[in-house]
């Protein structure tokens, strides 16, 4: 028997992958945000400093660093800091997802005229599809192509410019409750990339993607990792943002909107009850189904968490928000995604049979609905 509980201060469950929780109950991303209050922000930013010193208009491309960018508002927020804050001059790399939204694509475009250098990476689609379809099929990763592309076709890009400084938003594991091991470090590396954003699948989803006669290597160039001597020999550097600021989400919406011209959707999203957050891609809304069949929590729940921790909202309200939105079939996008992998609901519905969890979940009228209930302490 196996006991599945929340956190006591948010909702984080203990399902997650890598989290972990304190004598109390409270998560590993609960700890630290208390940690943050009394870390000593003043010697990450004489860090940060000697680190845009080191890599500022060094390539003579007259561009200091990278910045990955949806249109979205934690991309924009970083890109627009570096730029009017710190001097740096960034260039914004968009890696086109497989089904965008047209207020993503509005949003990204605002971001544009707002006033950056901007290039726009489109790889191969037919790949991207089999990529996308593959981790959809034997990971529950609907794009999961898109997923390592946002790290290999923006490294491909930085070297290909001789950009070798490129900063990401937040490190998810430390902000959101997984693995700690990075909180204390200003970079990270391709081997960290592989074993905790791909799960340790990477290599294992290219031998298979191979076995397709339509794919060849020439194809998959925007999804190769540089070797550990092309790392050494462009002096590439993957940092995070939220090392050297403390992460918070909600003004870095507050920038974007202000400073970056993003817009938020009139209506409410699938899945939580946030509207300004992860509105490029369709296929996002599928990916935060599987995570709750996967794991017993949605969308609606790292939302929640994040306002909790803000000190925007209470556990208590958080918990009706969570049992009110967490468990929604992506109803608006089935047709479009059974276009786009080419299934038949049956077939689709089947993946996702595949994946829920049977300890969490059981089926009922060809919906899975879930056997816990949320907060409450039970044993599988």
């Amino acid at each position: 028997m196996k006991k599945v509980f929340w956190c006591k201060t948010c909702l984080n469950m203990s399902t997650r992958p890598r989290i972990s929780f304190d004598e109390n109950g409270s998560c590993n991303a609960c700890a630290w945000k208390e940690e943050k209050k009394s870390l000593d922000w003043d010697a990450r930013k004489e860090q940060l400093n000697t680190l845009l010193d080191e890599y500022r208009s060094s390539n003579g491309t007259g561009f200091d660093c990278i910045v990955p960018v949806s249109g979205g508002k934690d991309g924009s927020y970083v890109a627009y800091t570096l730029k009017h804050k710190y001097g740096m001059n960034p260039l914004a790399v968009t890696i086109r997802p497989a089904l965008s939204l047209e207020l993503g694509d509005e949003n990204l475009a605002s971001f544009i005229a707002s006033g950056f250098d901007h290039i726009h990476v489109s790889p191969n689609a037919k790949t991207m599809q089999k990529l996308n379809k593959l981790g959809f099929i034997e990971k529950g990763f609907p794009y999961y192509g898109w997923l390592i592309a946002i790290k290999t076709a923006v490294i491909q890009t930085a070297m290909n410019f001789n950009i070798p400084l490129i900063f990401y938003g937040e490190d998810g594991e430390v902000e959101y409750g997984g693995s700690s091991e990075s909180k204390n470090n200003p970079l990270y590396d391709i081997e960290y990339m592989k074993r905790i954003y791909f799960e340790g699948g990477y290599d294992r989803v290219f031998e298979e993607v191979l076995k397709d006669s339509e794919i060849n290597e020439g194809n998959l160039a925007f999804w190769r990792f540089p070797t550990d001597e092309q790392v050494k020999e462009h002096r590439l550097a993957f940092t995070h943002w939220s090392y050297y600021e403390s992460w918070d989400s909600y003004r870095n919406y507050v920038v974007a909107k202000e400073h970056c011209g993003l817009t938020e959707k009139e209506e409410g999203t699938a899945g939580t009850f946030t509207n300004f957050s992860q509105n490029d891609q369709a296929l996002y809304s599928l990916h935060a189904y599987l995570m709750y069949l996967k794991f017993g929590f949605g969308r609606a729940t790292q939302d929640a968490g994040i306002e909790i921790r803000r000190g925007a909202m209470t556990r208590e309200q958080a918990l009706n928000l969570v049992i009110a939105y967490d468990n929604q079939y992506p109803h608006e996008f089935i047709d479009l995604y059974l276009e786009y992998y080419e299934m038949s609901k049956s077939e689709f519905d089947a993946v996702l049979d595949k994946y829920a969890n049977k300890d969490l979940f059981e089926k009922i009228d060809g919906i899975w609905e879930p056997k816990f209930t949320v907060g409450e302490e039970f044993e599988v």
